[in-house]
């Protein structure tokens, strides 16, 4: 075999017959370039704080008064009697909405025409160091209304609404003292409850139950 066959098989075997196989040769890395003076100089900026909250003036706090009788009540009612003009209090409320002072809009709801002719307080005390974990696990107890992180002879208050007398002592016995973080409870009944700061309708009636 002479030189010029060996070097096509050569070729052959690689992949590169006819120079097809090699493909175009990759361009040299380029190094990065290194940051400026001014580059290096410069720290991060720090991440943005939460601003705190502004402070309300008694016009805010009528407001709030208005909407926690009537959530539905429109803006030109809340405007007329607070004697401030439709913009303003339509400024005011989207302000507290932004600074969280107020969160939501939701009915009251009387739980014993609801179907829940049972309610209750019940205490508990748990482990410690244990509240987060304890607190999700209430979270998903059917009825309950309220949870709190307290201080004194127990560590949780807990409002739950239920159909009745049977159905509390179940969720009790069954699903509360089955936490492993529960280490007692106690069960307070409710008897009559009054809810309070919800303002008072004037002579007049309430205001339209309009939209905001």
């Amino acid at each position: 075999m002479g030189a010029e066959q060996m070097a096509e098989g050569t070729d052959r075997a690689s992949g590169t017959e006819g120079g097809e196989g090699a493909g175009p040769t990759p361009p040299p890395a380029v190094p990065p370039t290194p940051p400026s003076a001014v580059q290096q100089a410069v720290p991060p900026a720090p991440p943005q704080a939460a601003l705190p909250p502004r402070p309300l003036d008694a016009i805010d706090r009528d407001i709030l008064r208005i909407l926690r009788a009537d959530g539905r009540a429109s803006v030109r009612s809340v405007a007329e009697r607070v004697h401030v003009s439709r913009a303003n209090a339509y400024a005011r409320i989207n302000r507290l909405m932004d600074d969280g002072v107020i969160r939501g809009f939701s009915a009251r709801v009387n739980e014993e025409r609801a179907g829940q002719g049972a309610s209750a307080y019940i205490t508990l005390k748990i482990v410690q160091n244990s509240w987060r974990t304890v607190r999700e696990q209430l979270q998903g107890l059917p009825g309950a209304t309220h949870i709190a992180l307290v201080s004194g002879d127990f560590d949780v208050l807990l409002l739950v609404h239920t159909a009745d007398n049977r159905t509390l002592r179940e969720l009790v016995l069954t699903r509360l003292q089955a936490i492993p973080e529960v280490l007692s409870t106690r069960t307070l009944l409710v008897f009559e409850e009054t809810d309070l700061d919800q303002g008072t309708p004037g002579p007049q009636g309430p205001p339209p139950r309009t939209p905001l």
